[in-house]
């Protein structure tokens, strides 16, 4: 018995070693399964980890590898610290779909580079479109200064394009906006990826011929465009048709009538497949008309749309929206009469916050309009209508001609009188457009088309779906500008100093016409932002210091001081 007291030690030991050797085999095993596939369950009320349906078809056929250097990264606060984890997270959720073809690192541009050298790596990352920003923190005790680089490089068949991870979007809360960031993510990486695939920009013309501005008021929003497409400045009167090599149009704020000609050149441009961004003032009215007076009549401009739109699916009206939620102006008088220097809200200047789930304007900040005309839409059943923007709970119409005053600011509005709630003010047309024309050519002039050298014969209605969006207010695409500070960004309202999403709504209006993909359902994800109550958290501090690390640890010695009474307790028994 002695004897085989040494085998069968030495045969336990060798099973143990078995055992541990197995485990360690099946927990490689596992690890090396893990870091191939990448499956989870999002319990998130919001799904935020939850890819789009386009995102995940736009990585499942990715071909190459997309190489994606985040330079978000170093000591960080807590919110970007929060950030980078989340870009992180989301490539890694894109590492779920595409395996191999997405490959992400955090790097930090400037590691173990002093003076000159770290210059020259921001000289260099700014001639990228990746700008660092200086971040400065205000602690309890201390105040620091840091610089971080907010931003990640995709380089993807033979392109790089940058990714700003933090959104700009003054008005909100560095938490608010820190979340924002967050749901925008998949949607900039993903719209990185995306764009380095396509050969080439979609084209944009901006039409002009009919008194559209085009000069320092259009400065930031043709510049933006411009940015993100090929865009083209087009002269609509001497063309003898307008080109379905634009992928999209854009009428701005025309001051003069549209003849027929011109009218034909765009309808036929539709039925042939070109999308058009209406942006259009029925009615003469602007802040320009009170520099000789404190008042004007706001009359209608007679543009000669109204058929062509109502074959559309919708009719601008001739009238000015008066909106309770609106933005303000210097105003004039106070109550008693005499010159006041305060501010004054402005109801012909409404301010639209969306409430509509569509992709162009889900999840959106408010967007600032100026003498916006209201719209109607009309009973065309082949044409589906949506309402994108629209004024609020408070708001009425005054039909032209209508008398505009300043000296309206002095009175109080009355909730009860503002009783035309939610006119629409932008609305997006998808559909089988039919032409304005249809039946109104004659047979020579049809035959005409038909024959002559550019070959292109009259077209009745579109053969395949397309869209259009239509928005009552010309103004939505303008940005302000004053003598001392030259042009603004479109959407800052400097009387306010309120920035507003004029500047997102045009990009995602021209996204959505002339981009295919569905990216830009990734953009409408919402995650709701669940804040701790920073006084109580602080009063707090220690109670819960204590309870999270106290606890478990008092929990631990109660479970293993039972485990060792009721051990020694069983033995005793036994013996």
């Amino acid at each position: 018995m002695t004897m085989n007291t040494p085998n069968k030690r030495k045969k336990q030991q060798r099973q143990a070693a078995l055992r541990l050797v197995i485990l360690l085999a099946i927990l490689i095993c596992v690890n090396m399964l893990a870091s191939r596939f990448h499956y989870g369950a999002d319990l998130t009320h919001e799904k935020r980890f939850t890819l789009s349906k386009s995102t995940k078809k736009l990585l499942e056929n990715m071909k190459d590898v997309a190489v994606v250097d985040i330079y978000l990264t170093g000591k960080l606060p807590a919110g970007f610290q929060h950030l980078k984890d989340a870009a992180g997270e989301r490539l890694q959720s894109f590492r779920g779909y595409a395996g191999s073809h997405i490959v992400f690192k955090f790097v930090d541009p400037v590691e173990g580079k002093t003076g000159k050298d770290k210059e020259a790596v921001y000289k260099q990352l700014m001639e990228k479109n990746i700008f660092p920003i200086n971040l400065k923190a205000q602690g309890d005790d201390n105040y620091s200064e840091k610089i971080i680089v907010p931003y990640a490089l995709v380089q993807y068949n033979g392109k790089e394009i940058p990714v700003r991870l933090i959104e700009n979007a003054p008005g909100m809360s560095p938490l608010e906006l820190l979340n924002y960031s967050e749901t925008t993510l998949e949607y900039k990486f993903a719209t990185a990826i995306h764009n380095a695939l396509v050969a080439d920009r979609p084209r944009i013309a901006y039409l002009t011929g009919n008194g559209e501005p085009l000069g320092i008021n259009t400065l930031d929003a043709l510049t933006t465009i411009d940015h993100f497409y090929h865009l083209d400045t087009v002269d609509l009167n001497p063309l003898i048709y307008l080109s379905s090599a634009y992928d999209a149009v854009i009428i701005d704020k025309p001051a003069t009538a549209f003849d027929d000609k011109a009218k034909f050149k765009i309808d036929q441009y539709v039925m042939r497949g070109g999308h058009v961004l209406w942006m259009l003032d029925m009615v003469n009215a602007n802040l320009d008309s009170f520099r000789t007076s404190e008042q004007f009549i706001a009359m209608d401009k007679g543009l000669n749309l109204d058929d062509i739109l109502f074959s559309y699916g919708v009719r601008v009206n001739t009238d000015l929206i008066e909106d309770m939620v609106c933005n303000q102006l210097p105003s004039p008088v106070d109550a008693s009469g005499q010159v006041s220097g305060g501010l004054s809200n402005w109801i012909y200047f409404p301010v639209i916050t969306p409430t509509s789930k569509h992709p162009i304007v889900n999840n959106m900040n408010a967007v600032m309009c100026q003498f916006a005309n209201s719209i109607d839409t009309v009973a065309e059943g082949s044409i589906k209508k949506t309402i994108l923007l629209e004024s609020s709970k408070y708001s009425r119409v005054t039909p032209s001609p209508a008398r505009v005053s300043l000296t309206m600011m002095k009175y109080v509005p009355q909730p009860e009188m503002f009783n035309k709630p939610y006119k629409p003010v932008a609305v997006l047309l998808e559909g089988k457009f039919k032409s304005a024309f249809q039946n109104r050519l004659s047979p020579g002039t049809l035959r005409m088309l038909r024959d002559s050298l550019i070959n292109r014969p009259f077209v009745q209605g579109c053969k395949d779906d397309n869209s259009m969006i239509v928005v009552s207010d010309g103004d939505v695409m303008l940005n302000d500008y004053t003598a001392s500070s030259g042009p603004m960004p479109l959407g800052y309202w400097h009387y306010t100093k309120d920035m507003f999403a004029n500047k997102i709504f045009l990009l995602n209006c021209l996204e959505y016409l002339t981009d295919h993909s569905g990216l830009l359902e990734a953009r409408s994800k919402e995650l709701k932002l669940r804040l701790l109550d920073a006084g109580r958290a602080k009063k707090e501090k220690t109670e819960w210091q204590i309870i999270n690390v106290g606890v478990p640890i008092i929990l631990v010695l109660i479970f293993a001081s039972a485990y060792i009474f009721f051990r020694k307790r069983r033995y005793e028994v036994k013996g």
